[in-house]
């Protein structure tokens, strides 16, 4: 079985689907392995070190001949054109937002299968890209927070007077939220989180942070370990909460995502204009709508003397980590879907049946296709 990958072209992206330790794994597995050329470069891999791993290095249309094409992010319709009929293809594809490429990937019979659709359950745990990729973005997200905040995190003691620690406000505690605290807890600072979903108060706190409860958060549907429905009634509970604490926050950073749904308004604009000049906000949330009111997705603004960084791809501005983790997620998902003749997986299987979007010409993920037939 030959897989392809080809270079990322979304912008702002620096990752790439598989990584030169990857390719020697799936050498060692008998699959043929091609690469278009320097579509590793943004990830400071060469062309030689998969040449060295054991890849093939050639043009887009060398690698489109390939019977299984990896990527990071979604294959455009232009991309789905070049591939053969009946080929695969494993990427991110939150394919309940696309119903265009869908249609795209029946009309030519292609198997697709979609990362971030791994279900989230022990055995699944070394193909979850999604935390893999999340894991880092909250460690950068403190970091890019940190850089633009006009105070260090930590107390410090000094003869010329003590520096109060800064104050950190999370939302979110998922993966992201999570690592954002241990970091900001890393570097010293007050850390204080807010989540829908009150089983994570352990998590919080195990990490040093004081979880913000909720009133009335028992009635939250979560599914998959995501926030499935928020009333309005909720959202008003928690901004009420938050007012106040907001106001005191140096930095805040925003995670809560909706599944297949836009971002939830966390942050409003009165909340920005009450917090202190100077103050910094990350809106990890931006690539889908955004937790804050008034966040611009791929920029750093200023608004309200509150600096609020939009970026929505943090995960690339670590592209060595980032890489490598995808490159171990991606490959241990097609090992399980495929053998080196080509692919050999049970519909059945849990974690098949969670990925699998299109095959022999048919939509067929349950999830997927409740969204687009709603």
């Amino acid at each position: 079985m030959l897989i392809g990958v080809i270079k990322e072209t979304k912008e702002y992206e620096s990752r790439v689907a598989l990584s030169p330790d990857a390719v020697k794994l799936l050498k060692k597995k008998e699959f043929e392995v091609i690469i278009e050329s320097g579509a590793g470069a943004a990830s400071f891999f060469s062309d030689q070190d998969y040449l060295d791993a054991g890849a093939k290095v050639g043009p887009a249309e060398e690698v489109f001949q390939a019977e299984m094409l990896l990527k990071v992010n979604l294959f455009t319709l232009d991309e789905i054109a070049q591939m053969k009929e009946k080929a695969s293809c494993i990427s991110f594809m939150y394919a309940y937002q696309h119903p265009q490429v869908i249609a795209a990937l029946n009309a030519k019979s292609i198997t697709s299968f979609s990362m971030d659709a791994v279900p989230r359950i022990s055995r699944a745990q070394k193909m979850d890209a999604l935390s893999s990729q999340a894991n880092l973005a909250g460690y950068k997200a403190v970091l890019l927070g940190a850089n633009s905040l006009g105070k260090i995190f930590p107390l410090m003691m000094t003869a010329s007077g003590t520096i109060t620690p800064a104050k950190v406000l999370i939302f979110g505690a998922g993966v992201a939220g999570l690592q954002a605290i241990a970091t900001a807890k890393r570097l010293g600072a007050i850390v204080e989180c807010t989540d829908v979903r009150p089983e994570t108060k352990e998590q919080v706190e195990s990490l040093g942070g004081r979880f913000l409860t909720v009133e009335g958060a028992e009635g939250v549907k979560v599914e998959g370990g995501y926030a499935k429905e928020v009333s309005a009634e909720y959202l008003e509970k928690q901004q009420q909460l938050i007012r106040d604490k907001i106001k005191d926050a140096d930095l805040v950073i925003t995670t809560a995502l909706v599944m297949g749904k836009k971002s939830p308004i966390l942050v409003t604009e009165d909340m920005v204009k009450s917090m202190k000049a100077g103050s910094v906000i990350v809106d990890m949330a931006v690539e889908s709508g955004g937790n804050c009111a008034i966040s611009e997705k791929n920029a750093t603004v200023v608004k309200h003397g509150v600096t609020i960084i939009g970026e929505s791809n943090l995960p690339s501005l670590l592209p060595v980590n980032a890489s490598n983790l995808y490159a171990t997620n991606i490959t241990t998902l097609l090992l399980h879907l495929a053998n080196n003749l080509g692919l050999n997986f049970d519909p059945e299987d849990e974690i098949t049946k969670g990925v699998l979007i299109t095959h022999e010409g048919q939509l067929v993920h349950p999830f997927t296709k409740s969204i687009l037939q709603a």
